[in-house]
């Protein structure tokens, strides 16, 4: 599959050349299906020229544009072992096909991206699309929890049957489809292949980077709203995935995201109890202030640190989370009993003074209590992680029936960053 959109300039040269790198130095067999999605230029005739010139090389026509559009509409159809695109100006270099293919075809792995993010990659582009990338790929691991290094490289390829089961879950229809598809796949616990790839950016690339940036940041806040209120419901499609709780996140985003949350509940602890002390004693103005404050840091962390949304087990969660403050009242309430028997009346900053001071050293055993007690859930089976980075040989032996479909893309007024 290649879909494309205005594109006769770049798709005759670009298809001949992948079709002939299938035929002399690809072990499998492949197809490449070209899908014009909405092409206003002569696209359209040069895909259907090729597709009667070139052994293996297929047209669709589609009325709209859209890259997840495609991609969902094709891969659904497709009987093919594995799914695989490529950007059309084959910006990758494409001996980086086979170690892409290979892992899924050895079910070593489900899913597989190249990225010019991680050691080993050789890339040539401008500085400004450079920082897009960057700091995109930031963003999803801050805000997502995702751990996959480049989630918009033009090169990657699924296993069909993960491609069956994630496809009917997403929702974009441009270039947010593979970020999306991305984070689907790690929730539900499928291993995703990472290959370093030799990258060359198209200087002619007409980009629309307000829009792309606003769309993504659209897709990422339906997503989060979508896990935090549990209307997106992620399969467990293997045995592998990380079930529910602390395993979910890495621990370093996982300590990331509980100071954030840390340091907003101690400000609001701290508003109210300087609130409640104006008109009754500090033990009780402790209490309640540290009560409302362990309600809403329970919710938070558990939804944004350790990934777990929806109803389920949400009562008995505040409960344990409750028992962990409890560990927190009884070191602010010492903390303040002993700064009331060593003086009368101490000052109100001498009482925030101390009670932040006994707040950060129950926040240390409070984050242990809820990575491995209140949140932790079933533990992970020794062996590798969900994604690797594992080398792959370059001349596997082709197993019976093995097929891939091969697809490059493009969609005029978008970018791959």
């Amino acid at each position: 599959m290649v879909p494309v959109r205005n594109e006769e300039r770049n798709l005759a040269p670009s298809v001949r050349r992948l079709a002939g790198y299938l035929r002399e130095s690809f072990p499998f067999s492949a197809r490449i299906t070209i899908a014009d999605n909405g092409s206003t230029d002569a696209t359209w005739a040069i895909a259907s020229t090729l597709a009667r010139e070139l052994p293996g090389v297929r047209a669709v026509r589609m009325e709209l544009p859209g890259r997840g559009r495609a991609l969902r509409a094709i891969w659904s159809k497709s009987e093919a072992e594995v799914l695989a695109y490529m950007d059309v100006d084959l910006s990758t270099d494409l001996n980086a096909l086979l170690p892409l293919v290979a892992p899924l075809l050895s079910g070593h792995s489900d899913l597989a991206i190249g990225t010019r993010l991680a050691r080993g990659s050789r890339v040539v582009r401008g500085p400004k699309r450079e920082l897009i990338s960057r700091c995109y790929n930031v963003l999803l691991r801050t805000l997502m929890g995702a751990r996959f290094s480049d989630a918009q490289c033009g090169f990657k390829a699924i296993r069909r049957d993960q491609a069956r089961a994630l496809l009917p879950l997403t929702q974009d229809t441009g270039w947010f489809f593979d970020t999306e598809l991305l984070v689907l796949a790690e929730r539900a616990g499928l291993r995703i292949h990472e290959v370093p790839v030799d990258w060359i950016d198209d200087l002619d690339s007409r980009v629309d980077i307000i829009a792309t940036v606003l769309a993504d940041l659209r897709g990422m806040a339906r997503l989060g709203a979508g896990f935090a209120r549990g209307t997106i419901q992620v399969p467990q499609l293997r045995g592998t995935a990380l079930a529910g709780a602390g395993a979910r996140r890495d621990l370093p985003v996982q300590i990331a995201r509980f100071a954030v949350i840390g340091v907003a509940s101690t400000l609001a602890y701290v508003v109210l109890f300087l609130l409640l002390r104006a008109f009754m004693p500090a033990q009780a103005a402790n209490v309640i202030s540290l009560l409302v404050t362990a309600v809403a840091n329970t919710a938070a962390n558990r939804r944004l640190t350790f990934g777990i949304s929806g109803r389920s087990k949400a009562a008995r969660h505040q409960v344990k989370g409750l028992i962990a403050f409890g560990v927190g009242l009884a070191l602010t309430s010492g903390a303040l009993a002993a700064l009331h028997a060593g003086s009368d009346h101490p000052r109100r900053v001498a009482e925030v003074s101390v009670l932040i001071a006994a707040n950060l050293v129950a926040t240390v055993i409070r984050f242990l209590l809820y990575r491995h007690w209140v949140f932790g859930g079933p533990k992970r089976p020794a062996g590798r992680r969900p994604y690797d980075r594992v080398p792959v040989a370059r001349d596997p032996v082709e197993p019976f029936g093995s097929s891939v479909q091969v697809s490059a893309m493009t969609t005029q007024g978008e970018t791959t960053r």
